[in-house]
């Protein structure tokens, strides 16, 4: 069911609050452009400067709009347990198909904190879980053997790895089994990602270029590497100019440029410097999105 081009999906902003009509808008874009899913308020929608209510309202808004036509894994993660319930119950209330539950973040748990925290979190409700296993963001770095413990709890199905590791998808298929979900957090390798065995990212790229993407993922999971080779090379230097800065306002700006929302962001993010934004336009005209 989670498999595929799956955009970490931008919040869109107008004078400091949700633009919920741009946010709907790019919900049917991306349906329309080829999108396997969505995936909104986890980083890359800004959800830490998100008050819970707005987080909230963004996972309801977002089901709403989709209606059932691609899945939608809900951002739920957090470094407190209590709030973590929270979010994973409201998310199954509003009927998103998963929660995308990032290793907790700044207090650091041990390896027997995050099978104590992801399993309060299992029993909470009967919602997917999808771990997101980002250690240069979280500090915390989810143990293969690990996260083959949790694999064995009913609802917990897959993973977004961002370690940037490519051999962690076999050694996970070791751990976890090859049926358990793999999906990559990181866009420049996800062509690897999915030859060690993964069936998608969760994809900061697939904001702007999200047909290309999912054409790319499609060729994958195909087994036509030579033609995901192509598309990988098409989109290669989109991922790297979207990084120069934080991808989020990256991201941003190249869709400003196709006209689907405003480039703003939240402090302490601010929009880009002008040579980011010459790289980014280059990257757009070498991927024929402008």
């Amino acid at each position: 069911m989670f498999k595929g081009s799956l955009p970490a999906l931008v919040t869109p902003f107008k004078n400091g609050a949700l633009d919920l009509d741009a946010l709907k808008k790019l919900v049917e874009w991306h349906i329309e452009q080829g999108s396997h899913g969505l995936v909104p308020v986890g980083t890359t929608g800004e959800s830490p400067t998100l008050s819970h209510d707005e987080h909230m309202t963004v996972i309801t808004e977002v089901v709403k709009a989709a209606k059932g036509r691609i899945p939608v894994i809900a951002g739920a993660g957090s470094n407190s347990t209590a709030e973590g319930v929270r979010l994973i119950q409201h998310a199954a209330k509003t009927g998103a198909d998963a929660a995308l539950v990032v290793t907790p973040y700044y207090n650091k748990p041990s390896q027997r904190g995050l099978i104590a925290h992801y399993t309060a979190l299992h029993e909470a409700c009967d919602l997917a879980i999808i771990i997101y296993n980002i250690p240069g963001r979280s500090v915390i770095d989810m143990a293969p053997e690990t996260m083959g413990e949790l694999a064995k709890l009913e609802r917990i199905v897959g993973v977004k790895d961002a370690t940037g590791k490519l051999e962690r998808v076999s050694m996970q298929r070791l751990t976890c089994g090859p049926d358990f979900i793999q999906l990559s957090g990181e866009d420049a390798t996800a062509l690897g990602f999915n030859a060690h065995g993964g069936v998608g990212c969760i994809s900061v790229t697939a904001n702007v270029a999200p047909r290309l993407c999912a054409l790319f993922q499609e060729a994958t999971l195909a087994g036509d590497y030579a033609k995901a080779l192509s598309y990988q090379d098409k989109l290669m230097p989109l991922h790297m100019a979207i990084f120069l800065e934080p991808g989020v306002a990256g991201a941003k700006y190249a869709m400003s440029k196709l006209g689907l929302i405003s480039p703003e962001v939240r402090l302490p993010l601010t929009e880009l410097l002008d040579d980011t934004k010459a790289a980014i336009d280059a990257a757009m005209v070498y991927a024929d999105l402008i």
